[in-house]
């Protein structure tokens, strides 16, 4: 079965500084795949150049069959993203803003879908609130809740449960695997939370210095490095920096 998401020797280069360094990997449809490092790995600036939001300086991008970015606007109406650091407009309520999210992604019945998904997040009450008032917490289940509008075929993660207490957190954990297990769904995410990845992953990719240095399953990246847990990894490596 052909991959959802290819890379081929992928590279940014800023001002001289390698950001991506000539990474290739691949994922699988229906994979939870995270992606791994300290920060300045590169783990933001390859997400973006999937999503199109930064013109690679080499390398190819495949998302769904389709070539990112020549193909952009196909590959968007499938795919989505949420971020607990992208904020949605203040002075609208947290309807508006999914109205006219749901609008852009071309969702039918959006009333519907998004009652619920505000459900399945638990911010049925907050609908009428505006999001400038929401909580970080709130703020964040409210942009899982845009993510999944369009019933995306892959799902990008930027530190999902980053904002999150760990009541919330785990509620959010369950949610989105159960939603990704009844849909096929492929997800990609960066964490920092290492136990977290440990226990969702499928397999890992390790970015350090814009370079890929270990990829498989958390049990396989654990024995290459003779490591006891991706925390003792991620200290090493993040202190040899």
């Amino acid at each position: 079965m052909d991959p959802v998401l290819k890379v081929t020797n992928l590279t940014k280069v800023f001002n001289g500084l390698r950001a991506v360094d000539g990474i290739s990997f691949e994922v699988a449809r229906g994979e939870i795949v995270g992606v791994l490092g300290p920060n300045g790995a590169g783990k933001t600036t390859t997400i973006a150049m999937i999503l199109g939001l930064l013109t690679p300086t080499a390398g190819t991008i495949q998302v769904l069959g389709m070539s990112m970015p020549q193909e952009r606007q196909r590959i968007l109406a499938r795919v989505n993203f949420s971020s607990p650091y992208v904020a949605m407009p203040y002075n609208l309520t947290v309807l508006e803003n999914l109205l006219v999210f749901a609008h852009l992604y071309g969702v039918q019945a959006p009333g519907k879908k998004i009652r619920e998904l505000l459900e399945i997040f638990g911010l049925s009450t907050h609908s009428h609130q505006l999001t400038g008032r929401l909580s970080s917490g709130e703020a964040t289940r409210l942009g899982l809740v845009k993510a999944l509008l369009n019933d995306p075929e892959i799902l990008f993660l930027d530190e999902p449960t980053a904002s999150l207490d760990p009541d919330a957190a785990e509620h959010v954990r369950q949610t989105l695997l159960r939603i990704q297990q009844e849909r096929g769904m492929t997800l990609v995410y960066t964490s920092h939370n290492m136990q977290e990845v440990e226990r969702l992953s499928h397999r890992i990719i390790f970015l350090h210095r814009g370079r890929i240095i270990a990829e498989g399953s958390p049990a396989e990246v654990l024995r290459r490095f003779q490591q006891e847990s991706l925390e003792q990894l991620f200290l090493e490596v993040a202190r040899k920096q």
